[in-house]
Formats: structure tokens, sequence, C-alpha cells
């Protein structure tokens, strides 16, 4: 195995030009997401991902604002205004209903997504703002967002990110019970096929109700009882998503599930198999689940070099 790297936090992992459009970004210049954005074209998990990253930067700043007033007509900056519109609704406040700001993004999605019919990332935004802005279980605003997802679905059957909102808005924390975020995760697995990454979601509810649990138990409920040792759930991602996997183009949101895999793999003590993981990840290391059992870098320094250890005997 190759030098243990460093961590890097880049938001935009290992997408190089990626990196290079949020720095043009940061200085006003929205130039380059045009053409990155165009050149990403249909591969929708990878547009959606590049929108989110780049809106993290257009949210404190203007670029997204001045470009699409420029260009009031492309679907790429009508996409990410949506994104950034919808993240400085989120800044104001969570749950407060249709107000200004939610009403604001809103719309935006609905001009983004009259730009470009085909395109789920619009319908994946209106997602999270109906996870954000929802009352606590209103029945109303969980119709719209059954409406929602059919929308996504019917563009992008296998949508990474429209799955992993609804499965966040499933947490209890949001807007669901530990019973139905569980069942709606397996449910999605039994269905997807092999080798993509949804396999990963049981792990995510896994790491949610961990956290919760020692949130609201605190020291009564430590690491001394985690879940992962011996969950069918770890293997299931291996097995379904991991060994079937296209590991020459991963998917742009790799890193995240792959961090996922090999936090389970590494507390199941299954560390022959976390150094396949650690080394596929590289430096990207993630914040979750690694910050639910302590510090994340810490913790994910320690237990890749135990991985390391583990094949150098």
């Amino acid at each position: 195995m190759s030098r243990t790297p460093a961590l890097d936090r880049h938001p935009a992992r290992d997408d190089a030009r990626l990196r290079t459009v949020v720095e043009d970004a940061a200085m006003g210049r929205w130039e380059g997401a045009r053409e990155l954005l165009t050149r990403t074209g249909g591969d929708w998990d990878r547009r959606i991902f590049r929108l989110q990253v780049l809106a993290r930067t257009g949210a404190r700043l203007t670029f997204a604002d001045t470009w699409a007033q420029a260009e009031p007509r492309s679907p790429h900056a009508l996409a990410l205004l949506a994104n950034v519109l919808a993240l400085r609704s989120m800044a104001a406040g969570r749950g407060r209903g249709r107000g200004e700001a939610m009403e604001q993004a809103w719309a935006a999605c609905d001009t983004a997504s009259d730009a470009a019919p085909a395109d789920p990332a619009p319908y994946v935004v209106m997602l999270a703002l109906l996870r954000f802005h929802s009352p606590v279980r209103d029945p109303e605003w969980r119709a719209t967002l059954h409406q929602v997802w059919r929308q996504v679905t019917e563009r992008d059957r296998w949508s990474r990110e429209g799955h992993h909102e609804i499965l966040t808005y499933l947490f209890p924390d949001w807007h669901g019970t530990g019973g139905e975020l569980f069942h709606w995760a397996q449910e999605q697995c039994a269905h997807a096929p092999r080798g993509l990454p949804l396999h990963v979601m049981p792990l995510v509810a896994l790491a949610e109700s961990h956290r919760s649990r020692t949130e609201a138990d605190g020291n009564r409920y430590g690491m001394a009882v985690h879940p992962w040792t011996d969950n069918p759930s770890t293997s299931q991602a291996w097995d379904d998503w991991w060994v079937h996997r296209v590991p020459v183009r991963p998917h742009a949101h790799f890193t995240e599930d792959a961090n996922y895999l090999a936090h389970a793999l590494s507390f199941a003590g299954r560390y022959r198999e976390a150094a396949e993981v650690f080394d596929a990840i590289g430096p990207f290391a993630s914040d979750t689940p690694w910050s639910y059992c302590g510090d994340a870098a810490t913790l994910f320094t320690r237990h890749r070099t135990w991985a390391q250890r583990a094949i150098a005997t």
C-alpha cells in the first residue's frame, strides 16, 4: 500500500475540475461553472454533486445571482440559483413553513425545472426544502413530498441524492421514526440492483440511530454497546454495493458512502476488508459517521492505520 496520505477536507473531493471552478466562483467568476455544468451533461449524479458544492460557495456570495441575471434562460444558472436560494432559506431557520425565503427557493426550483424538464436536480432541492421547512409530521406536506419524490424517480430511478433526502426526512430528529427509517432503507435496497451505492443506506440509518441514542442517553449508552458488531447491514453493503460496484468511474458521492462502509467494517473488526475501502477513499475522510463516535479525523486515521497493519501481517 502507498504511503498514508494526509486528510483532504475539500468539499469537491477528487473532482479536480470542480475544485478549480469553486476557486473561480469564490472570486465572483461564473463562466467556469457554466462550462463545467454544460460538460457534465445528463450525468445527473455528478451534476447534482457539482451544484451542491458550488451552492455552498454561492450561498454566501453573489456569483450565482449575477449569473442568473446575466443568463436568465440558462438551465445551469437557474439550477444553481435554486440550490443557493434553498441554502439561504435554511440559514433563516428550520421548520418555519412556507415563509418568504422558502417560497422564493421553491419558485426558483419550478423555474429551473421548466428550463430543463428532464433534470431531476430541482426536485431534489424541493425534497430538501420540504424536509427542512415542513411542520413536524404534517400530512399535507408529506403528500407533497410523495409527489416530488415521484418527479425525481421518473427522471432518475436510482438517484443517490434523492434517496438520501427521503432517508434523512425519515430521521427521528426530522419527520420519521426509527422503524420507518430502517424499513424504508431496507425496502429500497430490496429493489435496487447490485452495485448501486443505495445499499449503504441501512448503514446510514444505523449510524443515525446510534447518534440519536447516544445523544439521548449520554454516558449510559457508549461505544461498549455500539451496534456495528455482527450487524447484517455491513455485510449487505459490502456484498451488494462494494463487491459489484464499477470502480473505474465511481459515483460523485463515492467517498461519503465509502466512509460509512469503512466505519462499519472497522467497528466490526473487519480490518482486512476495511483496508480495501480505506485505500479507495484515499485522503477524503468525511465527518459523518466518524464524528458520531468521537473526533472524526482521529478515528479515521486510527482505524485506517489498524487496517493497514491487518493486511501487512
